[in-house]
């Protein structure tokens, strides 16, 4: 009776409507022709005139000072991949320090704050996955510094998968599987939670968004907040040069004079090898799921009929006699919504192209490409380039960490630091 009542509850609390539309979206669903060729989006480019960056910055710089931007991390994921028991902020990352990628992203939206004299509030989004556990470990680490007030939590929206004649799955027999709703699901979550209220309340206007899993992100950068304020965009968004065609990122288009981005699972090998009459790669800019959205364009797309994307997956599930079975083979499909997808809504969306080794090494995978072992690398070379750069002499194999308390930058570095001793574990707090 216990489990019964459990069931109901849960299935009392689908949208039927939108379940029976997202089954019929699984069955119609024909997996069609990858996307034709297209027309690169413009980017603005790392080499343009210093006046450029240094207006733009100044526009940052003023935006962050004035309260009218803050931060959002999208953290509904575990560390599966990773072969993690807890959500994917909570994996410790810190060459030295240990510290966990939450705690590194909070510290940052802390020095930003501290830096321009405000308070930055920092917007967590979780999913019904992993928010009591996200929680949990804020509070357990007196979030990481940052004022109660300024830290809030929205949890998005979970979805049921189906097999491909429309049905759901059992993933307990008093339970149906369900999945967060994708980064998509991110404009909905911070509507119905009361987000969107509360910065407009503060009177926060811009929202910089990262995704929980790349430690390297600047939660807040004053060059890209600028380039969006002083364009008038309501969207903006990061690239930077793939390291080759193949990688595994969506690249910004120009279809049919919209902007919007396609994925790479859109592009057949030859597609994404193009290249210019030079011999440089026609795709080559690839989308980091970074993004200043304006909190106007956000809640217009909370209730805006974004695309439902389907993708194939292993589904653990019940079997007939009530066994567990976790397939080895995709069984069925999931929906989610894509947070890109609303560029095409946007007034005067922009591009920027950034450098990959100051601003993106993703934590995805356990080894290989993407992993944490690539990702304390580029945290370590990084902070070596800064430490030479402020006349500090860092042996190239010694284990290094900045915390960003002590330095957001090189330039901050350089204001803080003249001479250190050699060593070959060196930490600064």
């Amino acid at each position: 009776d216990d489990a019964r009542a459990r069931l109901i509850r849960q299935l009392s609390a689908f949208d039927w409507g939108l379940v029976r539309e997202l089954a019929q979206l699984v069955k119609e669903q024909t997996f069609g022709p990858e996307i034709a060729e297209f027309k690169p989006a413009p980017v603005v480019p790392l080499s343009r005139p210093a006046e450029e960056v240094a207006e733009a910055r100044r526009t940052g710089e003023a935006a962050v000072r004035e309260g009218t931007v803050a931060a959002f991390v999208v953290a509904g994921g575990q560390g599966s991949r990773l072969r993690f028991d807890g959500p994917k902020g909570c994996y410790r990352i810190g060459p030295v320090s240990g510290k966990s990628i939450f705690q590194i992203h909070a510290e940052r939206v802390l020095a930003a704050g501290l830096r321009y004299g405000v308070e930055i509030p920092l917007y967590v989004m979780t999913s019904e996955t992993n928010d009591a556990q996200v929680r949990e470990f804020f509070e357990q680490n007196e979030l990481f510094g940052l004022p109660a007030q300024d830290v809030a939590f929205c949890t998005q929206r979970m979805l049921p998968a189906f097999d491909a004649e429309g049905r759901l799955f059992l993933d307990a027999p008093d339970h149906v599987f369900v999945s967060p709703d994708g980064h998509g699901g991110s404009y909905r979550a911070l509507q119905s939670s009361g987000a969107l209220d509360d910065m407009a309340r503060r009177g926060v206007r811009h929202i910089s968004y990262f995704q929980v899993d790349n430690p390297m992100v600047p939660a807040i950068d004053p060059v890209f907040i600028g380039e969006h304020v002083r364009t008038g965009s309501e969207m903006s968004s990061k690239v930077l040069k793939k390291r080759e065609p193949r990688e595994k990122l969506g690249v910004f288009a120009d279809i049919d004079g919209a902007l919007r981005v396609v994925e790479y699972s859109e592009m057949d090998d030859a597609l994404q090898r193009k290249t210019l009459p030079d011999g440089s790669l026609k795709y080559a800019f690839g989308s980091i799921a970074v993004h200043a959205i304006d909190i106007d364009f956000a809640r217009r797309m909370a209730s805006a009929d974004l695309p439902f994307h389907v993708a194939h997956k292993a589904i653990p599930v019940r079997g007939d006699g009530g066994e567990a079975a976790e397939p080895d083979e995709p069984n069925g499909f999931k929906l989610e919504r894509f947070v890109f997808d609303g560029i095409p809504h946007a007034r005067n969306p922009l591009v920027m192209e950034v450098r990959r080794e100051d601003e993106f090494a993703p934590v995805k995978n356990l080894d290989g490409d993407d992993s944490p072992a690539t990702a304390r690398a580029a945290m370590m070379a990084q902070h070596r380039r800064w430490l030479r750069q402020a006349g500090v002499d860092v042996p190239e194999r010694g284990v290094v960490e900045i915390s960003p308390l002590f330095a957001l930058d090189a330039e901050e570095l350089k204001g803080k630091v003249s001479r250190l001793p050699v060593s070959d574990n060196l930490y600064l707090e």
